[in-house]
């Protein structure tokens, strides 16, 4: 378990409206269209998606390149923005915010987790976790770095704290990014192709981070071209040509499948 948890948030009560705009699942995605204005004309990179997904699932977007999938996750984090149709994260109807809010309620309530780890290269593992709490002011100055030593061990990184991330490996500096997306203990974790640049042992060791969280009530969207780390997911959602053609749940998960 981690060691220093914010809050705790309440549950919505079941039945309609658990959430300030009606929708009862943690991720609603109703009707979401993404086009792109290209030299050939307008790409449709996602078309009508809807997707629903509770708290405390972990769900595997797979999909060739070019499907979608990015996208897909893109409307969750607000890193993009629908051309049409809603997205609704709990109480936050997210394709209404501005820009400012957008970043100020990303910052609080969803981790992101890249491919190539992100991490500032000029601050040390310890700065780059204590980031998100610095820019959200979400916890007593003098809490940070407690909260970011204890997510650090979380993640068997705390003797590296004080190094610069080029002194790290490719698989610690992932477990640092992991850290850091945990900061403001968001209910969402997105991970984009997260093992893509990692060994096959490290690459399991993060899986079973994932699965570790997942237990303890987070929320991970995780985009990945392996196969066989997608079936090991809760759930596996699959994309072509910007539709959603498969969804499935798998080892008894809870929560409502999308279309």
């Amino acid at each position: 378990m981690l060691k220093l948890r914010a809050k705790s948030r309440p549950r919505p009560p079941a039945g309609a409206g658990g959430y300030h705009h009606g929708n009862t699942h943690l991720i609603d995605l109703r009707s979401v269209t993404k086009s792109y204005q290209t030299a050939a004309g307008e790409f449709p990179a996602l078309r009508q998606i809807d997707l629903l997904v509770d708290r405390g699932e972990f769900v595997a977007v797979v999909g060739k390149s070019g499907s979608g999938k990015s996208t897909l996750i893109n409307m969750v984090t607000g890193i993009d923005r629908p051309t049409a149709g809603q997205v609704l994260i709990g109480d936050t109807a997210v394709h209404t915010l501005s820009e400012g809010q957008m970043a100020v309620w990303r910052g609080k309530h969803v981790g992101v987790i890249f491919q190539f780890f992100q991490l500032l290269p000029t601050l040390t593992v310890l700065e780059n976790v204590m980031l998100p709490m610095d820019f959200c002011n979400t916890y007593p100055s003098r809490a940070r770095v407690q909260r970011a030593m204890a997510l650090l061990e979380e993640v068997a990184m705390v003797e590296h704290a004080d190094k610069l991330p080029s002194a790290t490996s490719g698989g610690q500096q992932q477990r640092v990014a992991i850290a850091r997306a945990l900061a403001n203990d968001p209910d969402i974790i997105v991970a984009d192709e997260p093992t893509g640049n990692l060994d096959s042992k490290t690459a399991d060791a993060v899986f079973q981070l994932f699965q570790r969280l997942v237990d303890e009530g987070k929320t991970i969207l995780m985009v990945t071209h392996d196969e066989e780390l997608a079936r090991r997911a809760g759930r596996t959602v699959t994309i072509a040509d910007g539709l959603i053609v498969s969804d499935t749940a798998r080892g008894g998960r809870n929560g409502e499948l999308g279309q």
